[in-house]
């Protein structure tokens, strides 16, 4: 199994420091998420040869190895022009996988949770697209549910995943989006079950049940204001079950990736990251394949 850091905490900092950082906080893998100088969110990417070159340079001296790349795009968007423009841009996310050697990326089904049959049928007008780029320069894709997607819940993500019946097409849990994957009853095993062998890849982090207290967990201004809200913080700060979720994936002998995603801390960010790799490692490595 792969331990990777989600480095959005150190987003401001250079490529190459955010590598040494992490290298520095004892990881051997980085998922390398959204930043502006990059792969900003639903933009082109900012990517040239010698960017390519600093990344792979860092990597080599640092001792850390990219495990995936997080492109985000509107693929599954309303609108014909974005789903256009984000095509495009996963054309080119693809190119610097190939060039980075990185052989997987993992997104989201993003889309409006307001209009899902509509952004459904954009998503596979994308998926038939792309998939056979994909194919052809041999990368794989992990793909998540997130809060508003078209897709927030845990069945349907995976129902649509098989559906797309490509061994190279799989399922990321994301722990942060418990609570909204089955509609507050936060049952992780259940859910993981159903994922089965296309789990192959999770992220970390603690969250509250929006659904508790008859849905006032979170206190919105006005009442009924349409947002999504979650969180992305240390174990034990939430209330995701984490005894449950550790037990499951060590019987399922899970030897994906996880990538370790706290976003809420950028004030104590080498705290964060140092506690989530020690707690992961004591929780999941004991049993790894790795």
């Amino acid at each position: 199994m792969k331990i990777a850091l989600d480095p959005t905490m150190y987003k401001h900092l250079p490529l190459k420091k955010m590598v040494d950082k992490a290298a520095e906080l004892g990881y051997e893998y980085i998922e390398l998420s959204p930043r502006d100088d990059f792969l900003p969110f639903y933009k082109y990417p900012r990517v040239d040869k010698a960017k390519i070159k600093e990344i792979k340079d860092a990597c080599r001296d640092a001792g850390v190895q990219i495990t995936s790349l997080l492109p985000m795009q509107h693929w599954a968007g309303p609108e014909e022009e974005d789903r256009e423009a984000a095509v495009r841009n996963w054309k080119r996310c693809i190119e610097i996988a190939v060039e980075l050697d990185v052989d997987l990326v993992n997104s989201e089904f993003t889309g409006h949770s307001d209009k899902p049959y509509k952004c459904e049928q954009m998503f596979m007008r994308s998926m038939e697209e792309l998939m056979p780029i994909f194919e052809r320069e041999g990368i794989k894709l992990d793909i998540q549910a997130h809060p508003f997607d078209f897709i927030e819940r845990n069945h349907e993500a995976v129902d649509l995943i098989r559906g797309l019946d490509k061994d190279w097409i799989n399922y990321f849990y994301s722990v942060p989006h418990t609570f909204f994957y089955d509609d507050g009853k936060g049952d992780i095993a259940a859910m993981l079950d159903y994922a089965g062998d296309k789990l192959t890849h999770i992220n970390i982090a603690d969250t509250y049940n929006h659904r508790a207290s008859e849905n006032l967990r979170y206190i919105v201004n006005p009442p009924g204001a349409n947002v999504t809200v979650h969180q992305h913080l240390d174990i034990g700060q939430g209330e995701i079950d984490w005894d449950t979720l550790f037990s499951k994936l060590r019987e399922m002998k899970f030897d994906g990736i996880a990538t370790i995603a706290v976003f809420a801390w950028f004030d104590r960010a080498d705290e964060s990251s140092r506690f989530m790799l020690e707690r992961v490692k004591r929780e999941l490595l004991q049993t790894s394949a790795f």
